[in-house]
């Protein structure tokens, strides 16, 4: 794995951008490391105890099932936080999607990020809670018209959503096979509901439309 670390950058440009969670703020800023596509950035396993703010780019989070099956958990965009654990080692894989940059912020003894943790480990909680959800729903199409929703809602509201994960990422996080998923991009783009611009962008150009399936 390749792992590089950039000098530390403002985060200015961070703060600008609408839609985007606020940058966590704990004394220095950390440098960015920058993870090539498909690189580890934590595994299963390896003892925990820091951190990770998504500078850019996206994260998967994800389990090996015993049967060498792929479950994902999770994705994390630019602004999101991730890695929080309640024991010592992870119990998921993160990895990049595409390239992407990270910040690691280490919890030391004497400092209390109390305040600032608490926020966003209940927001991870509501958002697994919500993941549960879905997967629990029998129609394909409600499951990926709920995902679209929630790539909208994270990404400022957005008429055109980028999707960094595959078609397979996406099946492996809503349970379905990768033949079910695009046959169902398929058919939302028949029926009008959206606009596939390409395999990484999606125009959503009836959102309440998608609103309702994903109820």
């Amino acid at each position: 794995m390749q792992v590089y670390t950039s000098a530390t950058i403002s985060l200015s440009s961070h703060l600008a951008q609408p839609g985007r969670p606020a940058p966590l703020e704990s004394g220095p800023l950390q440098p960015v490391m920058f993870f090539p596509a498909s690189s580890e950035i934590y595994a299963q396993g390896e003892k925990a105890g820091a951190f990770y703010q998504v500078e850019f780019g996206a994260v998967r989070i994800y389990r090996l099932l015993a049967d060498g099956r792929r479950q994902i958990s999770a994705f994390h965009l630019a602004g999101e936080t991730f890695g929080f654990e309640a024991g010592t080692t992870h119990h998921f894989f993160a990895e990049a999607i595409n390239a992407t940059g990270v910040r690691v912020f280490r919890v030391t003894g004497g400092a209390d990020m109390s305040h600032q943790l608490l926020p966003l480990a209940l927001k991870g909680l509501t958002r697994a809670q919500e993941h549960l959800l879905v997967l629990g729903r029998q129609n394909a199409i409600e499951r990926v018209a709920a995902f679209l929703v929630d790539m909208v809602e994270r990404q400022g509201g957005l008429r055109q959503v980028e999707l960094p994960m595959s078609r397979v990422d996406i099946g492996d996080y809503l349970g379905l096979t990768i033949e079910t998923v695009s046959r169902v991009f398929t058919r939302l783009k028949d029926k009008g509901v959206i606009r596939l611009l390409n395999l990484r962008s999606v125009e959503i150009l009836k959102q309440d439309v998608l609103q309702t399936m994903g109820e």
